[in-house]
């Protein structure tokens, strides 16, 4: 075995017992326990007497038994790794070297023991005991697996993922609650923060960029709840969201146009609407030359730009003290000279902010809020104005809003978990109390293909654009034709 890994006062292991059932010692890199098939489920609630093969059952009961004595092997080999590997000497190792050294450490050990596996599961079984030394257990397969949008996990029984916007349940699993929480607190603790009775939840990022959220017990009544949205490594561009039929080259051309001619602008949509995925590419169309100052609760934008400057919001510290919101990073943004300011999200007392910025010389500011339609999202902006405690009129917050927004994008999640810019809307002023909005495209709903899939296109609703001369000013001169609708 490679020495510089292995503890320099550290005993040969005696073969022991192994463990069932038992838990993990008390560390952070726990021990999962081996996924319990879907099989299983259905075999427990089917009548024996209704299986076309009795086989079928004696098949079922081996493999289950095969994967419980895995899961017994992989914690007992999990403890004799914890006490001969040198952790402090893993930050240096490279991959191929440790999973060597785990390879090895877990041959003597399966020696010592008696115990014979196959190829196939010996190799599944040192992969399994590097996710835990180096990665997050059961859910670095997930992780590692392109297709997954987001992870979550309902305790340690029940692991949901999200493929093509649709939940899957799948046969992955946590050896018992208190592994969960040794990987929650693996996460939390890498970026300085605490998980416990007295703060059962927290915001975090994984190391490559994925936000994490989670809630422990006894908040979480079944077991601890956690939220994984993955880190899209390819950067989504208009021309990939127009392929995948998120909207259409006429839209594309429009908010190209709306984005250079420095709108501002804001993406409305429900949770998973793929409100972050168009601020992105909305964001490609800003040129190259102008500063542009990001601030998010947890970073996920990704902007191509030269000249970028990335803010994140801060929770409080143990102490309460120390909490750096959304609203302290935006007023400190305005003293940066920036040219533009996107707001990961506003839902708070920082829309005040951000509006005033929009009225005061940084045109073609970028947010996201959550509703369901742009005339719900002027009045969300009207509630979260009202949150902050600010007495004002509500025609005066009308005509701040009305000012300030150019432009709302509503992106919605299907019923198919297809994801569309279901409306443009333009906002073109006041009339009398109420702000005046057009919209100028719209995704219309043809009907239900017998898979469930949507049927609908985008179409235009034959109104010109409001800001159809600024658009020539800035070059950008998009034929009549742009707003034609189909017939």
């Amino acid at each position: 075995m490679f020495s510089r890994f292995k503890k320099s006062d550290s005993a040969p292991q005696k073969p022991g017992p192994t463990a069932v059932g038992s838990g993990a010692p008390g560390t952070r890199a726990g021990v999962a326990a081996s996924p319990a098939p879907v099989a299983k489920v259905s075999l427990a609630t089917r009548p024996v007497a209704a299986m076309a093969n009795p086989a079928e059952v004696a098949a079922s009961d081996k493999e289950r038994k095969r994967k419980e004595k895995i899961s017994e092997l992989k914690v007992e080999l999990h403890k004799r790794l914890l006490d001969s590997l040198n952790l402090a000497a893993l930050e240096t190792a490279t991959e191929s070297d440790l999973k060597t050294e785990i390879a090895d450490i877990t041959s003597e050990a399966l020696n010592e023991m008696s115990v014979s596996l196959n190829a196939t599961d010996r190799a599944t079984l040192n992969q399994e005991l590097y996710d835990e030394v180096m990665g997050l257990g059961p859910l670095e397969p997930l992780l590692k697996d392109e297709s997954v949008n987001d992870i979550l996990v309902n305790g340690p029984r029940r692991i949901f993922v999200e493929r093509k916007g649709k939940l899957e349940l799948t046969d992955i699993t946590f050896k018992d609650e208190r592994h969960l929480l040794r990987i929650i607190d693996k996460i939390v603790s890498a970026v300085g923060r605490r998980v416990d009775e007295s703060n059962p939840y927290c915001d975090a990022r994984l190391a490559d960029g994925s936000r994490f959220n989670c809630m422990v017990p006894p908040v979480a009544v079944d077991g601890s709840l956690v939220s994984i949205r993955k880190f899209k490594k390819d950067k989504l561009q208009i021309d990939d969201l127009i392929r995948f039929g998120a909207f259409t080259e006429e839209m594309g051309a429009y908010l190209q146009a709306a984005v250079s001619c420095r709108l501002n602008i804001i993406v409305s949509g429900g949770t998973g609407s793929g409100k972050t995925t168009t601020l992105n590419a909305l964001s490609s169309f800003i040129d190259n030359h102008e500063r542009v100052l990001t601030i998010e609760d947890t970073a996920e934008l990704q902007l191509q730009q030269v000249h970028v400057g990335r803010m994140e919001s801060r929770p409080p510290n143990v102490e309460g003290k120390g909490a750096v919101t959304q609203r302290d990073c935006l007023r400190n943004a305005l003293r940066m000279r920036p040219d533009r300011i996107i707001v990961g999200e506003t839902r708070g007392e920082e829309v005040i902010d951000m509006l005033q910025a929009m009225n005061t010389g940084h045109d073609g500011s970028m947010t996201t809020i959550h509703a369901n339609s742009a005339r719900d999202g002027i009045s969300r902006l009207e509630n979260m104005v009202a949150m902050a405690g600010i007495e004002m009129p509500l025609k005066a917050v009308r005509s701040q809003i009305a000012a300030a927004v150019n432009l709302i994008v509503q992106a919605s999640r299907l019923q198919d978990g297809s994801r569309r810019m279901v409306s443009i809307t333009e906002i073109t002023g006041m009339e009398g109390e109420v702000i005046s909005m057009q919209e100028i495209f719209r995704y219309e709903r043809l009907g239900v293909e017998p898979n469930g899939k949507i049927i609908g296109r985008f179409n235009a609703t034959g109104v010109r654009s409001h800001y159809s001369e600024r658009f020539r000013q800035w070059g950008f001169d998009l034929p009549a034709s742009l707003y034609e609708p189909i017939q």
